[in-house]
């Protein structure tokens, strides 16, 4: 009989070939292990570092640090603070228990649902913002927690020291830190910095374990001195901001020019707005009046045309104009001045704002003379200063102008300009005629600039309107005591909404230079709809144009130039402090 080989032998053990043969397979698949382990580790290696990678390792962004903006002197105007955003991998939080939803909803002082909904709404990404620009103590709390897909980024937050008093000015970046308005828009390129990027390892719950390489460092953003004077700012949106509320007017503003160089010292309006509180973030608010909106200049205009008829050699300081009986007849206009002055010399003209003997000048010049002189003042283009939506005004050719159109032009009717063109155009007329570029950044070499008027006919015309702050003049409350103040007041009527001009609604407007004999600065102040009783310009804006420019004298060392008006007593205080 042929023995069974399966059969166990005599012992009950299995048979000798069965234990080889298991043995041989143990064997084999270890050996195949090995050989794989082999192959993988050594051979290709990369295939895991691939893998592993891709599962655990992330290429981060690096927060590049925004430039600051800092005044002439170098105040802090804005900076970037660190700040840090909370974020989540919503697939990954998800999956968590769901007693982590209310802790985390605590931590960034958000409500659960709210919190639930921002995840499950977006379980097909990998990577969402919970909260924005959190405080780095409360994103401390956040990560303190441990939970499954959330982890914070280190970025940056745009602050302004001095928030409302330069809102208008500065602008505000959003939360992305990109430039959105005023400064921090039209120099946007300059102030941002160049993100980074960094290889990151990251655990299984989304967090941050190590920093592997820097694949690209961040690059700041250049710092950006401006022209502003903090100082002077600071004082200019006092005053300004005082006058608005007292005299219940619906807004302000007023802008202070160095002659010299064409930088702006001092921009400010009213209502003011904050950049710190993006709740005020609203076109209505953080418009720059003083750069975007145009106003009709009323009598303001009036030393200009003068200046035009004495380089065209119509008139002199002392040519007598006949204004009886203190009415005008221009086409269907009759034109009328407050009295009947009589015949008074052109110096008086301007002290008394005479608008028959103004129209008088002004119709014995051609348009064309006229036209030109505006338009060498910068009337009708923007003043090149880069502020972003800046306003060109409106000046339209003198072939469409009429009579009538040429009369009221020549008291400040029938054109538009901002209060930055204005206060330039005071510039030009107290630096004897020359036009210097508008700079809203520290000049360190003024510009050679551009002759707008014959040389010594500004001065002239400087000279005459310091008659306008003198007690015969509308400007009285213009005076500094131990200075010369030229300047001319403005008060117009502003434009309704149904065609023609408002009766009740003005425009108080002052411009003007100081010192008169030597003048280094240039200021317009303008007030819209004061409604507490006083409207003009010489009562309402000249005495902040005095506040302003009295402050700004002694910020800058200005020595008088008018002994004559300061009282003895005070003199004598001066000379012996002790």
């Amino acid at each position: 009989m042929i023995k069974d080989r399966n059969r166990r032998d005599e012992s009950g053990a299995p048979p000798a070939w069965r234990q080889w043969f298991v043995l041989g397979m143990l064997g084999i698949g270890g050996a195949a292990l090995l050989a794989r382990a082999v192959y993988l580790q050594v051979i290709n290696q990369d295939f895991l570092e691939r893998q592993g990678d891709a599962r655990m390792v992330r290429v981060a962004k690096l927060s590049a640090n925004r430039g600051m903006i800092v005044d002439r002197n170098g105040e802090a105007l804005a900076v970037s603070t660190p700040v840090d955003t909370v974020w989540a991998d919503p697939r990954k939080l998800a999956t968590a228990p769901q007693d982590v939803f209310p802790k985390l909803a605590k931590a960034l002082d958000r409500d659960p649902e709210w919190l639930k909904r921002r995840v499950t709404s977006s379980l097909d990404k990998e990577f969402i913002y919970l909260v924005r620009h959190m405080r780095p103590v409360d994103a401390a709390k956040v990560k303190a927690l441990n939970i499954p897909g959330v982890d914070t980024l280190r970025e940056y937050r745009r602050y302004y020291p001095a928030g409302e008093v330069t809102g208008h000015l500065l602008g505000f970046t959003n939360v992305d830190d990109i430039g959105q308005e005023g400064l921090e828009l039209a120099f946007d390129q300059w102030l941002a910095g160049e993100p980074g990027a960094k290889r990151v390892l990251r655990d299984s719950l989304g967090r941050t374990i190590e920093d592997i390489e820097r694949i690209r460092e961040a690059r700041p953003g250049k710092d950006l001195q401006t022209s502003i004077d903090l100082r002077l700012q600071y004082l200019a949106y006092r005053e300004l901001k005082a006058a608005v509320v007292a005299n219940r007017a619906k807004s302000g503003s007023l802008v202070v020019i160095d002659i010299a160089s064409g930088e702006v010292l001092a921009m400010v309006n009213q209502p003011a707005f904050n950049p710190n509180d993006r709740e005020q973030y609203l076109p209505s608010r953080y418009r720059n009046r003083a750069t975007n909106d145009f106003i009709e200049p009323g009598s303001s205009i009036k030393p200009f045309v003068v200046a035009t008829s004495m380089e065209a050699g119509r008139l002199h300081r002392d040519t007598l104009i006949d204004t009886s009986p203190g009415l005008l007849q221009v086409g269907i206009k009759t034109i009328k001045d407050k009295h009947n002055l009589g015949t008074i010399d052109v110096t008086t003209v301007l002290a008394k704002s005479s608008n028959v003997g103004m129209v008088k000048i002004g119709m014995k010049l051609k348009p064309e003379q006229m036209w030109q002189t505006f338009d060498r003042l910068g009337f009708g283009r923007v003043t090149g200063s880069g502020f972003p939506g800046e306003s060109a005004g409106i000046l339209s050719g003198p072939e469409h102008w009429r009579p009538i159109q040429q009369a009221v032009m020549s008291y400040g009717y029938g054109l538009s300009v901002t209060p930055l063109q204005l206060a330039q155009a005071y510039a030009i007329m107290g630096g004897d005629g020359i036009r210097r570029p508008i700079s809203l950044r520290k000049v360190e070499t003024a510009p050679e600039g551009v002759r707008v008027f014959k040389p010594g006919i500004a001065k002239e015309v400087v000279s005459m309107l310091e008659s306008v702050v003198s007690d015969e003049g509308t400007a009285r409350r213009a005076a500094i005591m131990g200075y010369q103040v030229s300047g001319k007041t403005g008060t117009a009527w502003k434009a309704s909404e149904a065609g023609g001009y408002s009766q009740n609604k003005y425009m108080a407007i002052f411009g003007g230079v100081v010192p008169a004999s030597q003048p280094r600065l240039a200021c317009v102040v303008i007030i819209e709809e004061p409604s507490a009783g006083e409207f003009y310009g010489g009562d309402v804006s000249a005495p902040v144009f005095a506040a302003v420019m009295s402050g700004a004298l002694r910020m800058m060392a200005i020595a008088p130039d008018d002994l004559s008006s300061v009282p003895a007593t005070t003199l004598v205080q001066a000379q012996n402090p002790w």
